[in-house]
């Protein structure tokens, strides 16, 4: 290889700036061009309209599939500023539609994005052929149009409103994504879950894409996590107990809550989920604290209650959770998570809050329902099928 060839200086390398780097290497930002980042766009929209509701500035989130491939997404929460952004001249709706990190204040535990890499509604904006902003704030109606990230008209001020909230409708760019059909299922999926770990919290979905067989899905669960515990059980197999223990706490040590559900089933299976300011996480301080915190409970129970000799070792978190569906749920104002996907939570002063929370709440109920505990106890020694 000669000298020539093999040279490389500053004057060969590529620098990718704003919107233009997102269209050349969508794959970094939103981690797929196919079917997943396909919804990983409406999740960037969504998101934000769902931390207006938890915030308490909106009522619901709707999201609709549009019969010309778009998605609508809709809050009646404040409406986003349409003044000026920080003395920039940009008005708030379209730095957040045109600029990396704008609209990304300090947030607190019940922000779903908090820890979490952010691309927000500007990825979404460059990686869409269009783009309408409707803001409904202060009895005005403002309207703004946008194609592949760049503002095409300016924000115009379309007539009086009494009501107040933003819709964003988006089509993603046909030349960059492999398919542009969503997945209503897929959707579904992950508001539901949202829905399940935030009680209240209420999101529509309605798919309107083929005349004659719309179908919508809204989600709402007012017992939040137990009702989770709830939809993974299904009608599988018979409760070891009726009831579905659950509890929340909040405690300044780990700056944050813990929300926890549990059942017992008759089947070998372990189904523990986990979450982190409401996002799937594989392992993590949280969970461990759980496993530890069930552990004890029921080693102490069953040594109360004699039915552990003083030589038998205590029981171990492998085999208190056969058969066991449980979610784990903290939200945290500093969350740190573990390694380049962010799938493990990390703060260390969780493990001991979560573990003490729960094998005292745990622990609580034991002592509070007998009956109910004894077929907990008998389920965990014995295992799920009897001799």
């Amino acid at each position: 290889m000669s000298e020539e060839t093999s040279k490389y200086d500053a004057s060969q390398i590529e620098v990718l700036e704003g919107l233009e780097a997102v269209r050349r290497r969508p794959g970094m930002y939103i981690g797929s061009t196919g079917e997943r980042g396909l919804r990983q766009l409406v999740f960037e929209i969504a998101d934000q309209a769902v931390n207006e509701v938890l915030a308490g500035h909106a009522s619901c989130v709707d999201v609709t599939l549009t019969p010309d491939g778009g998605v609508c997404v809709a809050d009646d929460g404040r409406g986003v500023r349409i003044d000026e952004e920080g003395g920039t001249g940009v008005p708030g709706l379209e730095a957040l539609l045109t600029r990396m990190g704008a609209g990304v204040g300090p947030g607190d535990r019940h922000d779903v994005t908090l820890g979490f890499r952010r691309v927000g509604p500007c990825v979404v904006n460059a990686l869409s052929s269009r783009l309408t902003a409707e803001v409904r704030r202060g009895g005005a109606h403002w309207v703004q149009e946008y194609a592949r990230g760049v503002a095409v008209t300016p924000l115009t001020e379309a007539g009086t409103s009494t009501g107040r909230g933003t819709a964003i409708t988006f089509w993603p760019d046909a030349g960059i994504f492999e398919t542009a059909e969503f997945s209503f299922d897929g959707l579904a999926e992950r508001f539901r879950e949202l829905a399940l770990l935030n009680r209240g919290l209420e999101i529509s979905l309605t798919d309107r894409r083929r005349p004659g067989e719309s179908r919508s899905a809204r989600f709402r669960y007012p017992d939040g996590v137990q009702d989770f515990v709830a939809f993974l059980d299904g009608q599988e197999e018979e409760p070891v107990h009726p009831h579905i223990i659950g509890f929340e706490r909040e405690d300044p040590r780990m700056a944050g809550t813990v929300e926890v559900a549990l059942r017992w089933r008759g089947s070998r299976e372990e189904r523990i989920r986990s979450f982190a300011n409401s996002r799937p996480t594989i392992d993590g301080t949280h969970e461990r604290g759980f496993r530890d915190g069930v552990a004890a409970a029921v080693t102490a129970y069953a040594r109360q209650r004699q039915l552990l000799t003083t030589t038998d070792p205590d029981l171990d978190a492998d085999r208190i959770g056969e058969g066991l569906t449980a979610v784990v749920s903290v939200k945290l104002d500093h969350p740190e998570f573990e390694g380049s996907t962010r799938g493990a939570l990390g703060n260390a002063a969780v493990r001991a809050c979560v573990e003490q929370a729960v094998q005292e709440h745990f622990g609580g109920w034991l002592a509070g329902h007998p009956e109910q505990a004894a077929a907990v106890i008998d389920r965990i020694l014995r295992g799920p099928h009897r001799d």
